[in-house]
C-alpha cells in the first residue's frame, strides 16, 4: 500500500523535473553517471560509506560515475527513499519510510538485539534480515544492498528539563517525547508512558530549542553529539539497533550491463564489510564526545532494562505482528531469543 503526502509528491516532482535535465540513467553504458544521495552531514557514517563505495567502484574498474549528494540537498530521507523508488535517484542511504509499505516499520522493532556482535549477525553483511528486507523492498522496485549501522538508539532529554526518566512507565508521565512519524514509534513511547509527539526529523532541533518537546527518542550517539547544545541528558535505553538501508532502484540495477552490475555489487560488498568493521568504534567515539560535552549519560540498571524490554515484548511485538504477520514475527522471536 502506498500513501504519499502532498508535500513529498510536490518535492519529488520538483526533483524529477531537475533530474530530467541530466543524462538519462535508464540503461547504463560506459561512463554513465548516476546519483547517490542521503540526507545527513559529512560527519555521519553515511558519508564514510559513500566515500568508501566511490573509491571501491573505481578500484573495481567500473566506468560508472557517481553524482554524490550528501546533506539532504535532494530532500529529507523519506523524500530520497521515494525518489529511489521512482528511479530518479538510483542509489540512496536512507531509513525505512513505512508510508510506502507498513512492513518497513520492522526495522524500528525494539530489543531485537542488544549488543554489537548480535547486531552484525542479524543486520550485517549477509545477515539474517537481508532476505526479509529484500522481499519487502522488491514490491517497491528496490534492492537492499545492505544495511548501514549507526548504533544503538536511546532517549535524550533537552536542557532545562530536570527529570531523567529511567523507570518505565513509573516516571515518564507528562514528558513530551518526540518520536519519528511512524506508528511503531508512537506505540513504543506511549507504552512506556510518555506523551509521544510524532515529528519530522527536520523540525526536531527547533522543537528542542523552543521546548515544544521535552526530549527525543531513537537517538544514536552521533545525533546526540550533533544536537549537544540543546540536550542535557542521554539515557542509554538502547531500545533498538539503528540501521539504515542502502538501496538501489531494482529496475535501474537490472538494466546495467552485467559486468558493470557485478563491479557495483562487489564494490558495495567491500564497502559494507569495511563499514561494519568500523561502525562500533565510531559509535563509541561519539558517545565519549557526548560525555565530554557535559551531557549526563545515564545507564539503566539491569532491573530497569528488563522492565523496559518486558513492556515492549508484551505490547509492541504483538502490535507489529498485526502488520507483518505471524511468520515473520516467529522468526524475529527466534532471533531475539524470546518466547
Amino acid at each position: 500500500m502506498t500513501i504519499k503526502s502532498t508535500f513529498k509528491s510536490v518535492l519529488s516532482a520538483c526533483t524529477i523535473t531537475a533530474a530530467l535535465t541530466l543524462p538519462t540513467v535508464e540503461t547504463a553504458n560506459a561512463g554513465d553517471e548516476f546519483m547517490l544521495a542521503h540526507a545527513y552531514p559529512t560527519d555521519h557514517i553515511f558519508h564514510m560509506a559513500s566515500d568508501s563505495f566511490m573509491s571501491q567502484l573505481k578500484a573495481k574498474g567500473s566506468t560508472l560515475e557517481v553524482d554524490y549528494h550528501p546533506g539532504g540537498d535532494l530532500g529529507d530521507w523519506a523524500s530520497i527513499f521515494e525518489q529511489s523508488m521512482e528511479g530518479v535517484v538510483p542509489m540512496s542511504m536512507t531509513f525505512a519510510a513505512s508510508e510506502f509499505d507498513a512492513r518497513l516499520d520492522l526495522s524500528w522493532l525494539g530489543y531485537v538485539v542488544d549488543n554489537w556482535d548480535d547486531a552484525r549477525k542479524v543486520y550485517g553483511p549477509n545477515g539474517k534480515m537481508t532476505d526479509v528486507y529484500n522481499e519487502i523492498m522488491a514490491d517497491l522496485d528496490l534492492v537492499v544492498l545492505g544495511t548501514i549501522p549507526t548504533g544503538f538508539g536511546s532517549v535524550a532529554i533537552r536542557k532545562g528539563v530536570d527529570r531523567v526518566p529511567t523507570n518505565f512507565p513509573a516516571d515518564t508521565a507528562g514528558i513530551k517525547m518526540r518520536v519519528p512519524p511512524v506508528k511503531i514509534g508512537i506505540e513504543r513511547f506511549s507504552n512506556w508512558g510518555f506523551s509521544a509527539v510524532p515529528m519530522p526529523f527536520s523540525e526536531l532541533y527547533t522543537a528542542l530549542q523552543l521546548g515544544t518537546v521535552d526530549g527525543r527518542s531513537f537517538g544514536p550517539s552521533v545525533e546526540i553529539w550533533q544536537m549537544r547544545d540543546v540536550l542535557g541528558s542521554y539515557i542509554l535505553t538502547r531500545d533498538y539497533f539503528e540501521h539504515a538501508f542502502w538501496v538501489v532502484n531494482k529496475s535501474w540495477l537490472e538494466d546495467l550491463p552485467a559486468d558493470e552490475r557485478a563491479k557495483l555489487l562487489a564494490a558495495a560488498d567491500a564497502t559494507l564489510n569495511k563499514v561494519w568493521d568500523e561502525a562500533q568504534a565510531i559509535d563509541e567515539g561519539f558517545l565519549e564526545q557526548v560525555r565530554g560535552a557535559g551531557i549526563n549519560v545515564v545507564e539503566l540498571t539491569p532491573e530497569q532494562l528488563a522492565k523496559a524490554k518486558e513492556i515492549l515484548y508484551a505490547k509492541e511485538w504483538p502490535f507489529m505482528e498485526g502488520i507483518v504477520g505471524p511468520e515473520i514475527m516467529t522468526m524475529m522471536r527466534e532471533i531475539a531469543g524470546i518466547n
